[in-house]
């Protein structure tokens, strides 16, 4: 019987795929949203489509920790789309986003959650 490699796991588990590698970002798909973000840009590196993805998974991860706070401190179990903006409103790295999240903010109650300010990242 044939025994998995030391790599089985890391490409089948967890929601990774094998075209993707251990990332759980599709690389090609970054790399089309490179190219089309300038004329100029001609060549894209092998390693930056690799950074932009975990960069992205870092920043989706802090998101979706400071909204889940959110989510609980409205003793609730479901995230909703106005734990997002309150997280993204009261939350100043998130600054750029806050025009995005600007037509949802009219209907949240309070944008700023107290224990957020004292949130850090681990």
């Amino acid at each position: 019987m044939r025994q998995a490699g030391s790599y089985s796991g890391i490409l089948s588990g967890g929601g990774i795929s094998g075209r993707t590698g251990p990332h759980l970002l599709p690389l090609a798909r970054i790399k089309k949203i490179m190219r089309k973000s300038g004329n100029d840009v001609k060549m894209i590196s092998g390693e930056a489509p690799i950074v932009f993805s975990k960069v992205c998974e870092l920043f989706i991860e802090e998101l979706a920790q400071r909204s889940w706070m959110v989510t609980m401190q409205g003793k609730r179990r479901t995230l909703n789309k106005e734990d997002v903006t309150s997280a993204v409103m009261a939350t100043d790295i998130f600054d750029f986003l806050v025009n995005l999240v600007s037509d949802s903010a009219n209907s949240v109650v309070d944008a700023t959650p107290p224990e957020m300010d004292t949130f850090k990242s681990s």
